[in-house]
């Protein structure tokens, strides 16, 4: 029987960038499961961007969290008991829980997790085949809308959005052109996963002029994972009917205000270009749908992932503090306990 465990709690609000001080890790009980209910145990746990919004103290498109609330995430767990009638002892699962090492949920709040795949692992299902994948997949296709022969630049491009985004658009027939923040970063753009221009926004002075050379027929389709400079950049680069899917601000998350930069909106008036924001949850009645046909392009090897996995449920603080350091390729999780066989 599991009577406590360990959690995680936002312990303040922070002021800029958070630190290790923002959350608090306690030991909580924990009760039987009731009828609905599951008691999982975590073995994996996200961390991702928007989080940052959740702990500031004022509305947004997510709730934000109190002090002394417990943080969430999406977790990929295994079922320990279970008082629902679709789940088993030894299930693996999926859903958004509690930073913990054991929770008991709502066993309807849960999708079944199937690692049998080629190339599917269980933590997939946290980043290509979760929210950030489906982010990609709706983000792209029904907003950037990429044709063949059209040119795509995408920022945060090594993240685990953007480096899927970049995937579905060349498989749209699109040239794709990403920012990253580093030389290994750009070179696993180009070699491993097919972009035919990654630019180290780090090392580049000049962002216009790097576009220019990258992208020297203009950018039809702008993924937006960033915001600030890049993006002054790209506004200034786009084409006649350009799309901009804005999905991320991480740029900006720990501003205490908004800074202005230039404005760009003129720029929208001679390109009559859309500029659209993406919540994934807009799309939740076809989320089947994206997992579906992710998991067959990641089986097939059509879509590529890498993950930077963090081990340790106590060091899950520092694998999001990592996030606005640009530490992580690809998603970023942590690896809380090793499946039982």
């Amino acid at each position: 029987m599991v009577e406590t465990t360990r959690r995680y709690v936002l312990a303040k609000r922070p002021e800029g960038k958070p630190d290790r001080d923002t959350f608090e890790l306690e030991e909580t009980g924990v009760s039987d499961p009731r009828h609905g209910e599951v008691l999982v145990r975590t073995l994996y746990l996200s961390v991702d961007p928007y989080m940052r919004g959740r702990m500031r103290d004022r509305e947004s498109y997510a709730e934000p969290w109190d002090v002394g609330d417990p943080m969430q995430g999406g977790v990929v767990g295994e079922v320990v008991e279970s008082e629902h009638e679709r789940w088993s002892e030894g299930d693996r699962v999926v859903g958004n829980l509690y930073w913990s090492e054991y929770a008991v949920v709502d066993g309807d709040d849960l999708s079944r997790v199937d690692a049998r795949a080629e190339n599917v692992t269980l933590s997939s299902y946290l980043g290509v085949l979760g929210m950030p994948g489906r982010t990609a997949y709706f983000g792209t296709l029904e907003v950037a809308e990429p044709d063949p022969g059209e040119t795509v630049v995408v920022s945060g491009a090594a993240g685990a959005v953007g480096s899927t985004v970049g995937q579905i658009a060349k498989l749209a027939g699109a040239r794709v052109v990403g920012f990253a923040g580093s030389d290994e970063k750009v070179e696993f753009l180009e070699d491993d996963l097919g972009f035919d221009a990654g630019i180290n926004y780090k090392t580049t002075d000049d962002y216009r002029a790097a576009l220019d050379d990258a992208a020297p027929d203009g950018v039809d389709a702008y993924f937006d994972n960033v915001g600030g400079p890049i993006t002054d950049a790209v506004f200034t680069r786009l084409n006649v009917d350009a799309r901009v899917a804005i999905c991320g601000q991480i740029a900006l998350y720990n501003e205490e205000g908004v800074p202005t930069g230039p404005r760009k909106l003129p720029q929208l008036i001679a390109t009559r270009a859309k500029v659209e924001g993406l919540l994934v949850r807009d799309f939740s009645p076809r989320f089947r749908e994206a997992t579906e046909q992710l998991h067959e392009w990641v089986a097939n090897g059509d879509v590529e992932y890498r993950e930077s996995v963090v081990e340790g449920f106590e060091n899950a603080p520092d694998a999001f503090l990592g996030l606005f350091e640009g530490e992580n390729i690809g998603k970023q999780v942590v690896k809380v306990a090793e499946p039982s066989e």
